[in-house]
């Protein structure tokens, strides 16, 4: 069944809160829509595929921050400290394993969702 992502990220505005669109392999597709700050964290287990729609998403890393433009994506290793920052809105689609909790080894975070919506 085809998936409109344009229609999926019309149905909420929330930002940092990633909806489920799809699942294949023990791996969950999901749309999220960020503005501002995300927090430091990292997973111990699970790589992160960031893949941006529209907006300009920058992935902070310990040692340097990469620009991620619409059409481009980023796999983020396990085990990397990470932090996306989103200074104007941005739409994203991820790719991830079905274990991933957004915030990784940040559990005190108020951002943090451990169960999320399909939509």
């Amino acid at each position: 069944q085809t998936i409109n992502l344009k229609e999926k990220l019309s149905l909420f505005s929330d930002s940092w809160n990633p909806r489920i669109i799809a699942g294949l392999n023990g791996q969950l597709v999901k749309l999220a829509k960020l503005e501002g700050e995300f927090v430091w964290h990292h997973h111990a287990m699970e790589d992160e595929l960031f893949l941006v729609i529209s907006g300009v998403l920058e992935m902070h890393f310990r040692d340097k921050i990469e620009i991620i433009r619409p059409g481009e994506c980023i796999v983020v290793p396990k085990g990397i400290e990470h932090k996306p920052v989103a200074k104007e809105p941005v739409e994203i689609l991820l790719f991830e394993p079905e274990s991933t909790v957004n915030t990784g080894n940040n559990e005190g975070s108020d951002l943090r969702r451990e169960k999320l919506n399909w939509i």
